[in-house]
């Protein structure tokens, strides 16, 4: 099985950084596409940003030319860097990778256990 650990959330004012990791670990035969996702309270778990393991990247609208998304392959670690916090970007912040754990397995999506960005004066 594919394990994702997320860290790097937290408290930030508006107008603050953060940048959150997610490394998959376990057993891990491939991994193709890692992203970011969010969910605030009452609301449905949306797209943060995507890359895939050739490095293409896709953004929400809300967070183009905020946030940036990259990944490291060898170790198999996705990064979001976020800029210019607004209180709107506090949510719950899920990593995702669609991957393989054994070669005969088709690929399917693996989740971490979400780590909260709360921004806030």
């Amino acid at each position: 099985q594919v394990q994702l650990v997320e860290s790097g959330g937290g408290l930030v004012q508006p107008g603050g950084s953060l940048r959150l990791s997610c490394a998959a670990s376990g057993r891990i035969f491939a991994i193709y596409t890692m992203g970011w996702y969010r969910q605030a309270p009452g609301q449905q778990r949306e797209l943060v940003a995507t890359i895939t393991d050739s490095r293409s990247t896709n953004y929400a609208d809300s967070v183009r030319d905020r946030f940036t998304i990259s990944r490291d392959n060898a170790s198999n670690t996705v990064y979001l860097q976020m800029n210019s916090l607004n209180a709107e970007d506090t949510a719950v912040y899920y990593c995702n990778a669609v991957g393989r754990s054994l070669y005969f397995q088709p690929p399917r999506d693996y989740w971490g256990q979400g780590t909260q960005v709360t921004v806030s004066s």
